[in-house]
């Protein structure tokens, strides 16, 4: 098929593009064969015409389909070109945030500038093993692929990583390393892994700085080899550096640093050692200031100092050594300070004590003199003679510079030399993997000779690159017998032969640096005239003639001519290095004690990069005044001589390559630079790869996945059996052109394009098979839409009509309704009206007359009283006139007579002044007197008759007076009336006035009252009405609060019932991670022991003639030891309880601590045990000499007090183990935790304590008596007794003892008693002063309490301050603690009680042992004549005769044999099959009751060690066979139980028949053995879990999610060159029905073996969470099966499982839960990923998943169909944004290692002891019944 034809309308091509590199564009039209213009519209819609090459006519690139778009593997694509790969790698990039990519054998890995979670052991863990086609891309990939390789095909193994700077070359090569620590681990316990770890911080320090690209970046590259033994364990690592940038020394450009150590020892500089090296800040120094950025963000100098120091002693570099390296680096600071002034044009001197000179010299220990003599001056040396000459001040700077450049490469080597010696490894290695982390290629604005030879490494890398590859391919080709022919493919020999080949470029320079005068125009000249017009990769400037242009295999660059000779000389004085090599300081010297370098006495200056090797070169001898030929190598012949043979190590290597791109120059996170990656993908010979792939066949695919996704292409007739022959019949018929496919035996080749030419057909013929199902199904869809809805139209037709009928006669029935109920509305409206108005005009005539009335009425009255107001106005006022005119009258008369009578005065006066008067009156006087005396009786007459008159006038007078007064008092009166009338009237006046005036504003006040009424009724009505609604929203208020309330002490109630759920299960978590912290220990604690053994059995197979001594102790004391160890350990769940432990994140640490803590309290415990063994066997030592005594000194005991001493002691035992239960009573009542009061006084479990501390006191004082009894007794044994009397009552004892005449027999009696006596004082005094104690330690504890009371208090009022929430979670958390303290103290008291029982039950024993020797040895002593002449027979062996007992016998020595044929040789496939389940466990239990039952605590303990010995041994020897394992782990727990149900204690035997209770252990306590047992057991269930492990771990991956258990629902996608796990099930594939078949296989063995059902759902759950968990991690790490149609397969896949769990009875042992996560991933491809709802759908499905898990699994969906979609990066941002509140594990992956905590509940066993029979079979003749 022609190219052309695929320009069809609506193809996809991509054009280019000066901004974005490449744009998307479609044809709107198809191409024909001539055009010279295409129409294409562009995504963003414009529509433009892109014109055709005219000279080539290329069309532009294609672009593949959207299903192929984010591929793995870029040789995968259909389309090989650069823009599909440009596309490619963003998309991974940007919308899937994945870095990783492959292109063929490369690794492509852009820079993302974020901390990824992919690094983690985890992930390290899930690539181990696989394949590097079956996970997603990802340097482990490459890492793990090196590996197997190495192991596989017995090769070494390179891993070449290169790169621009700052794309993360150094941290790949790191992951890589760090992948071989983890995977391999190391061949020595010298943790060789973590000193090549710790090499890369060194490294770090003194290679990397901060450039304007990377905050980090190597400024030299590096080879690595990782030695490898047989067993390929990491040995050692060995390093090679090349191209160190020494000119970053000295000069640093704007924004850069200087080598990352020098401000690490500024940063340090206030530590006390380094305080010699008076050193100050970085920007004090002239060497770490000139790039004006000392710090870089982040980034803790001083810290990272510290760690610097850290690997440097992990490395074996001691403090000395390090010092001495800070030493000569300060001092290389200090010389760059040095100054020089000049004295003139061609000389300068030193200022005299220079401080930064005086410091270096003495750091250096130099003489001050010499240095700054050298320092400005220099020695040439002539044929003739040699003489000193003064430099300017110019060349003693660059003098400086390039002796500071060369100390510090040198201090470089000499630290590489000792890393490498500190990874050398004294075993031989066997294979090594190399690591190499070099520059990529390099182009500039300005390049020099550093670039020249950067890019002289990149064209030897990328020769060897194309040749591998080209290689492969035609190793491809070979393989599946395809025809080869040449493939065109870039071949830079000839640039190479430009730059190294004889009169190249580098001989040129080495040519021009030997001549006397050369310089860089004269070598530039020969360049032009040797290669410019011979070499077409040679060009020359056009303005330049100091600059050439090389054509490389990424780029022309030119290079400028100007320092080349300088840099490749790269030479220093002679005499500067002599006087460092002089120096005091040792280290200075060693140095340079393998100076090799010409010291060139012409010149100094600065240089670039230099070749740093492994081995320094030694000077060889020359003659005075000769340079060796050593001496005269150049920098470009050295690393032209390290580059060949790093060519040659790769070459003898089988190479794996990782190209690091940086994505843009900004270190923006996740931003795509599309120029930046053009050109590095250029320079990194990807595309060069991709080149390759296309010229061939790129395209490859199995016949059984071509036929698989091409199925449908085919009919019916068209498929044959044979899968090869279809697929050709059909090729023939698609593709044309034959040469556009090749016929491999395997597989089908396919040229480029040809495989988007077959998924267009496929797609056109699915979308057209899709028109054709759409078309029916909506056809079908719409008539019965169409069918639907006619039915429902007359459904509802019929219903309309009636309801309208029914609304009409309803409206006729309102209507007549209506018509009379107006009439009678009407009637009574009008009739009201009337009678209203009626009533109102009634009312107005009444007040109207009422009115007029009223009014005359007032007017008659106002007349009567104006009429009578009148009359006294009138008669008062003519008062008033009569009154004034009599007055008048009377005022006039006075006057005229006061006038008259002034005149005749005043005449009198005159007269009585003159004299004559006076002498006429004196002449006349006596006749006057005389005339006068007869008037003046005249005047009495008339005097007298006037007095009459007047008295008559007077009488009338008064009368008339009176008369007048009383009219005047009248006429006051009247007048007073008048006034007062008048006066009334004005004030009746001014009083209507007034009324008026407050009638007016009466009305006025009327009428705002009125209004203010008005207003006041509406606001109070309306206040009425507020507060009416307020009452009622109060009383709702009160309601809802009342209900809140309510639903509050609900919900509280329901909160802290959740809570108390919740702390349940937080303490059976905190209880399971106890148990899976303490089975770690276990686990930890076999890994140790089986190491141990191994190291043993290494240490004996080394020795030829075992020494003696040096056996292994003896099980005993082992047994003992695990005793006393793990006697205070409980984890059965019928046992009490695990004590609380401090919580802890990290349980490596945890355990380690806690192991640590076990081996302490071991070693504490086995002196405890050896110093009560001494006192022991100092205790047996005196028995026995007073036994031996009192034998020789009394006769033997009686037969009567044998007899009470034996019922003492039985009761004395049953006693003890009443004792032992009431201990348990009290620990689990210490334990509980159902009330926060319970060590409140007065509570329950308070009360418990007393009661039982009370009781426990009693008991021992019980106890301490008998004690004394018997020790009494023993005493009284010395009274002198006849040996021949009978003792069958008290009254022969009495007589035997009135019998006694002896005295001395009395006083030996006496001193019995005595004795008696004093011993009972003596223990009543410590029995007392006990109590005295325990009194104490009560009182103590009540102190205690309530001092923890107090504080409660306290704290409780602490918390009522606190908000409800607060107050709740403090309490609680507050309470979890007290408890778990108070029960870790208790526990304590506990032990300690514990272990005094236990030393008294020992005491007891000792003692009983005692008597039962004593017994023996007086029966003796009897003869059997008094035997039978005893009437009473002794009864400490209470059993019946001729009854087997469920016991067997055996002796001693044939306890081995026991062993080996009950365990070591017993086969669980031969003789085990058919045996009573657990028959093994029983056999041994009878024989450990027999031991018990002859009360000989040697042979138990012996049984039980060598029991645990033996099963430990045959799970060493057959520990991968899980039938052996199983077999095991289901006798030990048998065993366990029987030890349980026969202990004697009551909570083991509630179901057990009276006949069993009578089997129970009489003598000894196994309950530590126990616990040895079940630790054993936890030790088994693991190693069961981890042979589960190894048989389900190749079927998981496969079976679950790779094989196609409903066929044709997954899609197979094109492969790539790394070609994946088929999906298709072939011959040795593991499917489904595989994993249920292992299933089935490991239940059956598990039921046939009697294994507990409680275990057997452990064992499930377990496996199904292995398996869930794998199925996971792949699934998170493939790309591949991400998809809707895998997660169909993955729900159907665990359907089956759960199916599986129904047909078995276990959906209730956890294991369906454990699938969760696995299901809800299933569920997550497959659900709609749109929109808001469908995120918050997401959010709510999948609690089981974390946040980061489920944006992987979005990340990594992938569409198998195009009619699928793919996740848009806004749904997962909304995903991301509705999580973000979630608080789960950040990490991704599951831990599939995870083993839950196992228990083992308590099973008791109905089988009768005495039943069993022992097959002839096993080979235990040896035992009996008993």
């Amino acid at each position: 098929m022609a190219v052309s034809e695929l320009y069809t309308k609506s193809a996809r091509v991509w054009i280019p593009d000066p901004e974005e590199v490449w744009k998307s564009a479609e044809l709107l039209k198809d191409y024909k064969q001539g055009d010279k213009i295409i129409q294409i519209r562009l995504e963003e819609g414009k529509e433009i015409e892109y014109c055709l090459d005219p000279k080539t006519k290329e069309l532009p690139p294609l672009r593949n389909p959207d299903i192929l778009v984010g591929e793995n593997d870029l040789t995968a694509l259909s389309y090989l070109h650069e823009p599909a790969v440009l596309h490619n790698l963003k998309v991974r990039f940007i919308d899937s945030k994945l870095i990783y990519t492959y292109c063929g054998i490369v690794l492509v890995a852009i820079n993302p500038y974020e901390q990824l979670p992919i690094y983690g052991e985890d992930i390290i863990n899930a690539y181990s093993g696989q394949n590097m086609g079956d996970m997603d891309p990802h340097i482990f990939a490459v890492a793990e692929e090196a590996y197997k390789q190495m192991a596989r095909d017995e090769r070494n193994q390179s891993i070449i990583v290169s790169g621009e700077s700052g794309a993360g070359k150094t941290v790949s090569a790191k992951y890589a390393m760090r992948y071989f620590a983890t995977v391999s681990g190391s061949a020595s316990e010298a943790n060789v892994e973590e000193k090549v770890l710790a090499s890369n911080p060194i490294m770090e320090s003194i290679g990397n700085a901060k450039t304007t690209r990377n905050d980090n970046s190597s400024r030299f590259g590096k080879y690595i080899e990782i030695g490898f033994d047989k067993r390929y364990r990491i040995l050692g690592a060995n390093m090679r550096t090349y191209l160190l940038e020494k000119s970053r020394v000295v000069f640093q450009a704007e924004e850069e640093r200087n080598y990352h150590i020098f401000y690490q020892l500024c940063a340090s500089a206030a530590l006390p050692e380094f305080k010699t090296l008076r050193l100050g800040n970085a920007n004090y120094f002239h060497y770490t200031k000139q790039g004006g950025s000392p710090v870089i963000d982040g980034i803790d100098d001083a810290k990272e100092m510290v760690h610097t120091r850290q690997a440097c002693t992990l490395l074996g570099i001691n403090d000395s050594y390090q010092m001495g390296i800070f030493r000569i680096l300060a001092g290389i600071l200090h010389l760059g300070n040095v100054g020089f002034t000049s004295r003139d044009a061609d000389s300068c001197t030193i200022p005299h004590k220079h401080e930064p000179l005086t410091i270096f010299c003495d750091l250096m220990g130099v003489e001050y003199q010499e240095m700054s003599h050298w320092l400005c001056h220099r020695k040439l040396a002539t044929a003739s003679e040699t003489y000193i000459k003064p430099i300017s001040k110019l060349q003693a700077i660059n003098a400086r510079d390039a002796l500071c450049k060369h100390i510090y490469a040198k201090l470089f080597n000499w630290i590489v030399d000792h890393v490498n010696k500190a990874l050398h490894s004294t075993i031989k290695q066997h294979s090594f993997i190399g690591v190499l982390d070099i520059y990529g290629f390099e182009t500039f604005e300005i390049n020099s000779f550093e670039q020249f030879c950067i890019n002289y490494a990149n064209e030897k890398l990328q020769q060897q690159f194309n040749m591998h590859v080209f290689k492969l391919e035609q190793e491809e080709y070979m393989k599946e017998q395809i025809p080869w022919t040449l493939i065109d493919f870039y071949d830079n020999q000839p640039c190479i032969n430009l730059i190294e080949a004889k009169l190249g470029i580098l001989d040129l320079l080495d040519e021009e640096c030997k001549m006397p005068k050369g310089s860089d125009d004269s070598w530039a000249q020969k360049l032009y005239n040797t290669h410019l017009k011979k070499c077409a990769l040679f060009e020359k400037p056009r303005m330049s003639n100091k600059a050439f242009i090389i054509q490389h295999f990424a780029d022309k660059v030119e290079y400028q001519c100007e320092g080349f000779l300088e840099k490749n000389k790269d030479t220093v004085y002679e005499e500067q290095i002599k006087v460092l090599k002089s120096s005091k300081f040792k280290m200075l010297s060693e140095l340079f004690q393998d100076e090799g370098k010409a010291l060139s006495p012409t010149s100094a200056t600065s240089s670039g990069r230099m070749l740093l090797s492994r081995t320094a070169v030694k000077p060889a001898k020359a003659k005075p005044g000769q340079a060796s030929k050593e001496h005269k190598k150049t920098v470009g012949h050295q690393f032209r001589n390290s580059l060949h043979l790093l060519m040659e190590t790769l070459n003898a290597t089988t190479p794996h390559y990782v190209r690091c791109i940086k994505p843009n120059d900004f270190k923006f996170p996740f931003t795509f630079d599309e120029k930046r990656a053009v050109q590095q993908l250029r320079a990194c010979g990807v595309l060069e790869t991709i080149r390759i792939s296309a010229a061939g066949f790129p395209s490859r695919w199995t016949y059984q996945e071509f036929f698989s996704r091409y199925r449908v292409l085919m009919k019916q007739k068209d498929v044959l059996s044979d899968r090869k022959q279809t697929c050709k019949n059909l090729l023939e018929k698609l593709i044309l052109n034959k040469d556009k496919y090749q016929f491999g035996k395997t597989k089908i080749f396919f040229r480029a394009g040809q495989v988007a030419y077959l998924e267009k057909i496929r797609a056109d013929k699915l979308r057209v098979a899709c028109i054709r199902i759409q078309k029916t199904i909506r056809g079908w869809l719409m008539r019965k839409k169409y069918l639907r809805m006619r039915k429902a139209a007359i459904t509802i037709q019929r219903y309309v009509r009636g309801y309208q009928a029914r609304c009409y006669a309803k409206f006729l029935r309102r209507t007549r309704a209506a018509i009379i109920i107006q009439k009678f509305q009407r009637m009574y409206v009008v009739r009201k009206r009337y009678h209203l108005m009626r009533a109102a005009t009634i009312v107005l005539q009444s007040l109207l007359r009422g009115y007029i009335a009223r009014n005359k009425y007032q007017q008659m009255l106002r007349e009567h009283k104006a009429i009578i107001i009148q009359k006294h106005v009138r008669g008062w006022l003519a008062c008033v006139c009569y009154h004034r005119s009599l007055k008048a009258i009377v005022y006039l008369q006075c006057c005229y007579r006061r006038m008259m009578a002034k005149r005749e005065l005043k005449k009198l006066k005159i007269e009585a002044r003159s004299v004559e008067r006076y002498k006429k009156l004196n002449i006349g006087m006596e006749n006057k007197i005389m005339q006068l005396q007869r008037k003046v009786d005249e005047q009495n007459k008339d005097y007298k008759s006037l007095l009459e008159k007047l008295t008559n006038l007077e009488t009338t007078y008064n009368t008339e007076t009176e008369k007048l007064r009383s009219d005047v008092e009248r006429l006051r009166m009247s007048e007073e009336q008048a006034k007062n009338a008048t006066n009334r009237v004005n004030t009746l006046q001014e009083e209507i006035t007034k009324l008026r005036k407050e009638l007016h504003q009466t009305q006025s006040e009327k009428k705002t009252i009125e209004e203010w009424a008005d207003k006041y009724k509406q606001e109070t009505e309306q206040l009425v009405s507020e507060l009416k609604e307020q009452n009622t929203l109060l009383k709702k208020e009160k309601e809802e609060l009342n209900r809140r309330i309510h639903d509050q002490a609900k919900e509280m109630t329901e909160t802290m019932e959740k809570k108390l759920v919740e702390e349940t299960k937080q303490l059976e978590l905190d209880l399971n991670d106890e148990r899976l912290r303490y089975q770690n220990l276990l686990n930890e604690f076999s890994r140790l022991e089986e190491r141990y053994e191994d190291l043993k059995d290494e240490v004996n197979l080394m020795v030829s003639i075992p020494k003696p001594g040096h056996k292994r102790t003896d099980s005993t004391h082992s047994s003992n030891e695990s005793e006393y160890t793990f006697s205070s350990e409980i984890t059965e769940t019928e046992d009490l309880p695990l004590r609380m432990e401090e919580p802890s994140e990290k349980k490596a640490p945890l355990d380690m601590s806690l192991f640590l803590k076990l081996q302490k309290r071991v070693t504490e415990l086995e002196q405890e045990k050896q110093s009560l063994q001494d006192e022991l066997d100092r205790k047996e030592e005196q028995a026995l000499r007073i036994k031996t005594r009192e034998e020789e000194e009394r006769p033997p005991m009686r037969g009567a007090e044998l007899e009470y001493e034996s019922l003492k002691r039985q009761e004395l035992e049953s006693e003890n183990k009443k004792l032992k239960n009431e201990l348990n009573e009290l620990q689990k009542a210490l334990l509980e935790k159902s009330s926060p009061e319970v060590t409140a006084p007065g509570a329950p479990a308070y009360r418990v304590l007393l009661d039982q501390l009370t009781s426990v006191s009693e008991e021992l004082e019980v106890r301490k008596e008998e004690v004394l009894i018997l020790r009494s007794q023993l005493v009284s044994q010395k009274e002198a007794i006849q040996p021949k009397n009978t003792m069958t009552d008290s009254t022969i004892l009495l007589e035997d003892v009135q019998k006694m005449k002896d005295k001395g027999e009395i006083a030996q009696a006496y001193i019995g008693l005595k004795e008696t006596n004093r011993l009972l004082e003596s223990q009543l005094q410590s029995q007392k002063k006990s109590h005295d104690n325990e009194l104490e330690a009560l009182r103590g504890e009540i102190q205690s309490l309530k001092e923890e009371n107090n504080r409660q208090q306290q704290l409780l009022a602490q918390n009522l301050q606190l908000p409800p929430e607060a107050r709740i979670e403090a309490s609680l958390q507050h309470e979890i603690t007290r408890l778990t303290n108070e029960n870790l103290d208790l526990m304590e008291q506990l032990e300690k009680q514990d272990k005094t029982v236990r030393k008294l039950k020992k005491q007891l024993k000792v003692f009983a042992k005692k008597i039962g020797e004593l017994e023996v040895g007086q029966m003796e002593n009897i003869s059997p004549g008094q035997i039978i002449d005893e009437p009473i027979r002794p009864v400490n062996i209470p059993r019946k005769e001729k009854d087997f007992q469920g016991m067997l016998e055996y002796k001693k020595d044939d306890e081995p044999k026991l062993v080996k044929n009950l365990i070591l040789e017993l086969k669980p496939r031969g003789v085990a099959v058919n045996l009573i389940p657990g028959l093994p466990a029983y056999i041994l239990f009878m024989c450990v009751r027999h031991a018990d039952y002859l009360n000989d605590d040697q042979k138990v303990r012996s049984l039980l060690t060598s029991t645990i010995n033996g099963i430990k041994k045959v799970l060493k020897k057959r520990g991968d066979d899980f039938e052996t394992v199983s077999f095991w782990l289901s006798n030990t727990c048998r065993f366990l139980h029987c030890l349980k149900q026969y202990s004697g204690e009551e909570g083991f035997m509630k179901h057990n028949t009276p006949r069993q209770n009578e089997h129970c252990l009489t003598n000894f306590d196994l309950a530590e053995y126990r616990q040895v047992l079940s630790d054993l057991a936890i030790q088994i269930y693991q190693q069961l879990v981890r042979v589960l492990e190894n048989i389900l771990q190749p079927m998981i991956v496969s079976g679950m999610l790779e094989h196609e258990t409903i066929q044709g629902v997954s899609g197979v996608k094109p492969p790539g060159l790394r070609k994946r796990t088929s999906s298709i099930a072939d011959e040795g594939t593991y499917t489904l029905d595989s994993i249920i078949r292992q299933l089935n296989t490991f239940h059956y063995v598990m039921c046939q073996h009697g294994m507990d059902p409680e275990l057997i759902k452990q064992v499930v759950k377990q496996t199904f969470y292995i398996t869930g968990a794998v199925t996971l991690n792949n699934l998170l790490l493939r790309k591949d099966m991400c998809s809707w149609s895998k997660g169909m397969q993955i729900r159907y896949n665990v359907s089956q499982l759960e199916e599986w769990l129904r047909d078995k009875n276990l959906m209730n042992s956890g294991a369906k839960e454990t699938l969760e996560p696995l299901i809800q991933a299933a569920q997550l491809l497959q659900v709609k990923k749109k929109t808001d709802e469908d995120a918050e759908a997401i959010c709510s499905m999948c609690n089981a998943l974390t946040t980061a898990q489920i944006v992987k699994v979005l990340n990594l969906y992938t569409p198998v169909n195009e009619f699928e979609e793919r996740v848009s990066i806004s749904f997962i941002r909304t995903i991301q944004m509705r999580l973000r509140d979630r608080k789960d594990s950040p990490q991704l992956l599951m831990d599939a290692k995870h083993i839950f905590p196992v228990t083992f509940p308590f099973n008791p066993s109905s089988l009768a002891l005495e039943t069993i029979q022992i097959p002839a079979s096993l080979g235990l003749a040896f035992i009996s019944r008993v």
